[in-house]
């Protein structure tokens, strides 16, 4: 059975930009096996992961993902079985973002600005809009 789960988490000061690609670098090494595929946004301040996979692996997952001190304040915003993933070749994508300033390749509405800066409030729950906003990422 496929899920996905989207957290929102504080990078830790620590975490400079080689601990990031040693983060994406473990992920794509690691995640065909488990199955996982997704993508990795981090500011200067926060990580925002999405992962999708079997609902078990996955879930093991991000209790592995919870006890990296490269972040604390973790938040889980969306947990939820998926039809279909929506990055199926990833193993693990990242993108740098700014927490003010959106860049995206694609147009995105008013309405997915607001919940993009929702998610990196902690306050949207709502699993299909957030895959929805992170699918304009790229």
């Amino acid at each position: 059975m496929l899920a996905q789960i989207l957290y929102i988490s504080k990078r830790s000061e620590n975490c400079d930009e080689a601990e990031i690609q040693k983060i994406l670098e473990s992920a794509i090494r690691n995640n065909p096996a488990e199955g996982a595929t997704g993508l990795l946004l981090y500011s200067d301040t926060k990580f925002i992961q999405y992962v999708e996979g079997e609902r078990v692996k996955i879930l093991a997952l991000y209790d592995k993902i919870k006890q990296d001190e490269r972040h604390h304040d973790i938040i889980l915003m969306s947990l939820s079985l998926i039809k279909d993933r929506v990055f199926p070749n990833w193993h693990m994508g990242g993108k740098p973002t700014s927490e003010t300033e959106i860049d995206y390749i694609t147009d995105i509405t008013k309405q997915e600005k607001m919940i993009y800066d929702n998610i990196l409030e902690g306050s949207e729950e709502t699993g299909k809009k957030i895959q929805k906003v992170l699918e304009k990422f790229l």
